[in-house]
């Protein structure tokens, strides 16, 4: 049993030194991966600040696009506007002559009737 008492805290003592050594082993492994740590998020951050440029040009270039088509959607209603107007014109203008031209139709089937009539009227007497 002495033996035994003897060995343990000779034990203690090889174990405590080797203690202090996996502390310290595993300070610097703790501080290495907070190094690969901080390495790895600064390297994410700027992956994150490329993406979040990209998307700022990108919407920028949407915003861009965009107003043009606006203003190009605004060229094509004026345009329609104008082109409706002149057609209604036009419109009105034809209206105005096939009235004209009907009313003269008629005066001008009036003298041929009335001719035709005088015909057939000469030729049974």
């Amino acid at each position: 049993m002495s033996y035994r008492r003897d060995n343990r805290p000779s034990r203690s003592s090889l174990l405590d030194g080797f203690d202090s050594l996996e502390e310290g082993g595993l300070r610097a492994s703790s501080s290495y991966s907070r190094d690969i740590n901080e390495h790895d998020n600064d390297k994410a951050i700027e992956t994150l600040h490329d993406k979040v440029s990209f998307l700022k040009r990108l919407t920028g270039d949407i915003h861009e696009e965009v107003e043009s088509h606006n203003q190009l959607l605004d060229r094509v209603g004026n345009k329609m506007d104008a082109s409706r107007g002149m057609m209604m014109g036009t419109m009105d203008r034809f209206k105005k002559v096939f009235e004209k031209k009907s009313a003269r139709k008629t005066c001008s089937y009036d003298p041929r009737i009335f001719y035709a009539w005088v015909r057939t009227c000469a030729k049974s007497s």
